[in-house]
């Protein structure tokens, strides 16, 4: 219909042309001229009428052979095979600790009289952070301050006597003793009077103050928690199936979900020497520098293990291998008769990363395997590469 409609068009086109032409020149023509031009025209737009019908049927002819040309063949895509360096890696979940903590108990027990530093403060190692009551401890150094001078002199005169063999060996022998204990007892005071004097064992921050001021502190009652975040150790539990590939010095890429924009490469610390007898794993530890200060203790990272390399492997898309009763499989290019043919090949695989997969046996270097329209692949169709 649109064909006819398309030649009525053209015909009127050049009969209008036609009749304009006349209306022009009629008026310097006789009538027998005109009659003469117009079967002329005729002549001319009945061959061109002609010519343009044949242009269309040799179109239609030329539209009908590529309909059938793609009715016979599959529309693909293809991708030669190539070695190339193929890794495969995996996932695991690890925490973060400080390398330098400090959990802060009295050694004494008495009771708090001062705490001169309060949370989130940062502080120097040897800085006073508490301080106990000390004035029984005080009064007795100077008890035991006055004895020992006594204790002295009189060890020193019985020295003199001894000497020259005045006086007996006992007096000079308890009056050594008596200095020596008293001096163990001041020592010993004197001790104990630094220890009501808490000190900060690290540089760090004070990240929790535990008692108040006038509380009893004692043994194994912490007072304080300091954290140092100048460096940090990753710690995780891997499985122990990993243990033969993964080994001190390897790189590894750690992520922080917390902050998606860091990303760290480094090198493994340490391996645990002791397998989990829970869990069948071994502790894989890392120890990173945390310059800004970004990392906090039981921060959640995420690690990618390389546990696999080959410098010269040949891999498929993933998505391309098909599984079947006779098991993995894709489809090959080939040539027959000059015409590409889709061959359904048997395959091995190996590991899969990243949407890409290691073909271990079934296929060569240079070949040819279809990578997109497989869907509508057959083994043995014709195939109409468009890449």
């Amino acid at each position: 219909m649109n064909d006819q409609k398309s030649e009525t068009t053209m015909k009127k086109i050049i009969l209008f042309t036609a009749v304009l032409f006349l209306v022009t020149s009629c008026k310097q023509q006789n009538k027998s001229q005109i009659e003469s031009q117009i079967i002329t025209y005729q002549k001319q737009a009945n061959e061109l009428t002609t010519k343009i019908s044949d242009l269309q049927t040799q179109l239609e002819e030329q539209k009908a052979a590529e309909n059938n040309h793609k009715a016979l063949r599959i529309s693909v895509e293809t991708e030669t095979v190539k070695p190339t360096l193929f890794k495969h890696y995996f996932e695991a979940s690890a925490e973060i600790q400080c390398v330098h903590e400090a959990y802060i108990s009295s050694e004494i027990s008495g009771q708090i009289v001062a705490i001169p530093v309060k949370e989130g403060d940062y502080v120097k190692k040897g800085l006073l952070l508490a301080r106990l009551e000390t004035d029984v401890i005080e009064s007795s150094i100077r008890e035991v301050k006055t004895s020992l001078a006594l204790a002295k002199f009189t060890y020193e005169k019985q020295k003199s006597l001894w000497s020259k063999h005045i006086g007996s060996e006992l007096q000079y022998l308890q009056a050594r003793t008596q200095m020596e204990s008293l001096q163990n007892k001041l020592d010993g005071l004197e001790s104990q009077y630094d220890k009501s004097f808490i000190k900060a064992p690290i540089n760090g921050y004070i990240d929790i103050i535990d008692q108040k001021v006038g509380e009893l502190a004692a043994p194994g009652i912490r007072l304080f928690h300091i954290v140092n975040l100048d460096s940090m150790y990753v710690n995780a539990q891997i499985s122990e199936a990993y243990l033969p590939t993964v080994h001190p010095g390897d790189w590894v890429d750690i992520s922080v979900p917390t902050y998606p924009d860091i990303n760290l490469h480094e090198k493994i610390y340490r391996i645990g020497k002791v397998i989990n007898d829970k869990n069948r794993t071994f502790k894989v530890q890392f120890n990173i520098k945390n310059s800004k200060e970004l990392l906090k203790p039981n921060m959640l990272t995420t690690l990618n293990i390389m546990d696999y390399s080959n410098p010269d492997a040949l891999v498929a898309p993933s998505f391309t291998i098909r599984e079947g009763l006779d098991g993995y499989y894709l489809y090959v290019v080939e040539k027959d008769k000059g015409a590409f043919v889709a061959s359904r090949r048997i395959v091995k695989i190996g590991k899969s990363y990243n949407g890409m997969t290691e073909i271990k046996e079934g296929l060569k270097p240079g070949e040819v395997i279809v990578t997109k329209g497989f869907n509508d692949v057959s083994n043995g169709v014709l195939l109409d590469i468009n890449n």
